[in-house]
């Protein structure tokens, strides 16, 4: 009797899932064009439910716990040149009561924007020192993700006042103080970094 062939984008199923899990179940489309997954492979596997599409060019293998943050992994790990900042960088220290409906991303100056269909993306170029300064690394989801800390996220707020709103920035400074108990050292010396520093010494002078 003639054997039954597989049906075509499903023979090599199991190598490319091997593939995916030594990767952390997630990858790119030319990163797993690269490794050896073939492009039909990869849209046959997604047509079947076997992975699932986080958003242009990036594919996690569905049998995978949801991810806790989503979001955020996803813009991590598509725009790994960019910071999280601001309202995204504030929820994620828990130094802030607004929820952000967009991930606020710094880039360096002069960088291409991001190209993004989902999540919506808000973008702010920030200059070499003020972008470099105060970056953290944290694994979200198995995925390192960069972001700026606490401290740095405060003053940024301030230097962004007139986008965010100044209650956004006050709010930011008190909760930073009441519940990182953070240095004001460290604040003002980001602070002269980000040339905000006469803007908020009277707001940090004011809340010790």
């Amino acid at each position: 009797m003639a054997r039954r062939s597989k049906p075509h984008g499903q023979e090599r199923f199991g190598e490319a899932v091997a593939t995916f899990r030594k990767h952390g179940g997630m990858l790119r489309t030319m990163e797993a064009i690269r490794l050896g997954v073939h492009p039909r492979t990869l849209y046959a596997m997604r047509d079947a439910g076997v992975l699932e599409r986080l958003g242009r060019g990036l594919y996690r293998l569905a049998d995978l716990p949801p991810l806790g943050d989503p979001d955020l992994v996803s813009v991590a790990l598509r725009v790994p040149d960019g910071v999280l900042c601001l309202i995204s960088a504030l929820s994620f220290h828990e130094i802030t009561t607004q929820i952000p409906h967009e991930v606020y991303l710094a880039l360096k100056r002069g960088a291409e924007p991001p190209r993004l269909d989902h999540p919506p993306v808000r973008a702010f170029w920030f200059g070499e020192r003020a972008f470099s300064e105060g970056i953290e690394t944290h694994q979200l989801d198995g995925v390192p993700v960069r972001v700026y800390g606490a401290a740095k996220t405060v003053v940024d707020c301030f230097k962004y006042r007139n986008k965010l709103g100044l209650e956004t920035a006050i709010e930011a400074l008190k909760l930073y103080l009441r519940r990182k108990r953070g240095s004001p050292n460290e604040l003002m010396r980001l602070a002269r970094v980000c040339r905000v520093e006469k803007v908020m010494q009277p707001y940090v002078e004011a809340l010790l």
